[in-house]
């Protein structure tokens, strides 16, 4: 499998896979909305979307990044969106870097958005369909964000079947600047829980495939053969 490791902003073509990475902290939340019964989740271009979306979908739920705003339901925080109750609803995502991300490969053939929380399923899911390319899009900073780099090319090296040790990868992203401003409080709409969730290998066992539907960016969960080592619900 050739692998490509790019920024947003350096899609000059459209891959024909994309696996688009943001662990701290959209593709994280992104999981648990899942997880806490949310049937999908539309990535929206811009705030005035998400809200725009929402105005004509009241029974729709909006998250975005920052602190807590009039119109949205919940912040972008795993923490914090552990506890919601999401069962059979539609969640309107906007974050500055992952739906951002995955937006820009929207016309791939295969989108995926990925974490530490759905990494092996990400990866048996890429070896399922024998991708002879993948475009993984680190999201975070530019595409320098360790934590996402991380993620991405230990999900790139399972998706071949090789053994690996996901610690060294895990102590990267623990270690890394977006890890650094979630612990200490830089970040707004934040929950003390939410490093060690964005660090929690295969929490999950589905992965996440983004598709048009609608004139909409629809991320949906995708169940895999088999649960990956350690997966939870």
């Amino acid at each position: 499998m050739d692998t490509h490791f790019l920024a947003i902003d350096e899609l000059a073509d459209v891959p024909p896979v994309a696996v688009v990475v943001d662990v701290m902290r959209a593709f994280t939340v992104a999981a648990w909305a899942f997880a806490r019964g949310a049937e999908k989740i539309v990535l929206a271009e811009s705030l005035d979307e998400a809200l725009a979306l929402k105005a004509r979908h009241p029974s729709w739920a909006a998250l975005k990044d920052g602190p807590p705003s009039a119109g949205f339901d919940h912040v972008n925080s795993p923490g914090l969106l552990r506890s919601a109750d999401l069962g059979g609803r539609t969640v309107v995502q906007k974050t500055t870097a992952g739906t951002v991300g995955a937006l820009a490969v929207k016309e791939a053939s295969l989108v995926l958005c990925a974490s530490f929380a759905v990494a092996e399923a990400t990866a048996r899911l890429l070896r399922s369909r024998a991708a002879d390319s993948v475009t993984f899009v680190v999201t975070g900073e530019d595409g320098r964000a360790e934590e996402d780099l991380a993620c991405a090319q230990y999900i790139a090296r399972r998706a071949t079947g090789a053994r690996t040790d996901a610690a060294p990868f895990l102590r990267r992203a623990g270690a890394s600047r977006a890890a650094a401003e979630l612990a200490q409080g830089v970040r707004q709409g934040v929950h003390p829980d939410d490093v060690a969730l964005c660090l929690e290998l295969d929490r999950f066992p589905f992965a996440m495939v983004a598709s048009p539907e609608d004139s909409l960016m629809v991320l949906r969960p995708h169940s895999t053969s088999s649960p990956a080592p350690g997966a939870q619900v």
